[in-house]
């Protein structure tokens, strides 16, 4: 088993930690919270039997027993606590988005590679069968020509947002946002399949206190196109089309789920299915970074590396391209 320490105690990490203990590969040695939260800590430690607790960052950075670090944090300081982690020798699974500034991504890479370390980005769709079973049958659609992704849900923390509280998910200060939350997915499934756009173009609806929430993400490629929808203030189905001159592809389901693939290729039958092996989306990724980090196959990492920071790279560009103004800059 691989020891593995989570930060934060927000709502992704109990359920990190849920499909951690599915997954069987790692062993949750430890949790850290800042000190206000140190009571949400200690109730997870209680209900998962985790053994450490941890207030003091550089003292669980210390700890000879802790392999990987997953940093479950806000969306503005997954840069710092992953270079800190590195800096100390720590393996690190990062939530997504990987960062918000390429500059940041590429760092973090370089540095894990200068170090001999694994650095993976936890994005559940790029790493489950439903993924590699779309990516192996993109041939037989033909020349791609339109790509249509949607993921739309009505955020927990919208009514708040709409009475005038500014909760994290929708703070620019904290990189919140549609772009970087919820349609990062939709990114990540494009840049996953075809590489890097040759230009995008992003338009948002904005709230009152410029956040994005909610905006439509064109990428642009050689010979086709692909459209991005991601909404927190409405909902509507989710789904992921791909449109080939020989045939199509859908997934009705949130990207992040990637379930119920439906393939049509012209003069075949319509085949469904579901090649994924756990109801929890994030057990697959869990059990293939392990198994990368077993295997040594740090080329296999690397390669995936090179992935968010292309990811990142048009995040970065789309909201600058919808002059939005995040982070520091405000």
């Amino acid at each position: 088993m691989i020891n593995i320490a989570m930060l934060g105690t927000g709502k992704i990490v109990p359920e990190a930690i849920d499909a951690i203990k599915q997954g069987g590969k790692f062993n949750v040695a430890a949790i850290w919270a800042r000190p206000h939260s140190k009571d949400k800590a200690e109730a997870l430690a209680q209900k998962f039997n985790i053994k450490k607790v941890f207030t003091d960052y550089e003292e669980l950075l210390a700890d000879p027993e802790i392999e990987f670090v997953y940093v479950g944090l806000v969306n503005a300081v997954h840069y710092e606590y992953t270079k800190k982690a590195l800096n100390a020798g720590k393996n690190v699974i990062l939530e997504k988005p990987f960062t918000v500034k390429a500059v940041e991504a590429e760092e973090l890479a370089n540095l894990a590679i200068k170090k001999g370390l694994y650095l993976f980005e936890a994005v559940t769709l790029l790493h489950c069968p439903n993924f590699y079973k779309i990516r192996d049958t993109l041939k037989d659609l033909g020349n791609i020509k339109l790509i249509q992704c949607n993921y739309s849900q009505y955020s927990s923390r919208y009514d708040a947002y709409k009475d005038g509280k500014v909760l994290p998910a929708f703070d620019p200060k904290l990189y919140g946002g549609a772009l970087y939350d919820i349609n990062i997915y939709n990114i990540n499934f494009i840049i996953g399949l075809f590489g890097a756009p040759k230009s995008l173009e992003y338009v948002a609806n904005i709230g009152f206190n410029g956040i994005d929430t909610s905006g439509f993400l064109v990428l642009k490629y050689d010979n086709f196109i692909a459209h991005c929808t991601g909404a927190k203030d409405s909902e509507s189905p989710s789904f992921l089309m791909i449109q080939g001159d020989n045939g199509f592809m859908r997934v009705n389901s949130a990207p992040n789920l990637l379930s119920s693939l439906e393939i049509n290729i012209r003069g075949r039958e319509v085949e469904t299915m579901n090649l994924n092996q756990f109801d929890h989306r994030m057990v697959h990724e869990f059990i293939e970074f392990a198994e990368t980090f077993e295997n040594k196959a740090y080329d296999k990492m690397k390669q995936s590396l090179e992935t968010s920071i292309i990811v990142v790279n048009a995040a970065e560009t789309a909201i600058k391209n919808a002059g939005l103004h995040y982070g520091d800059k405000i």
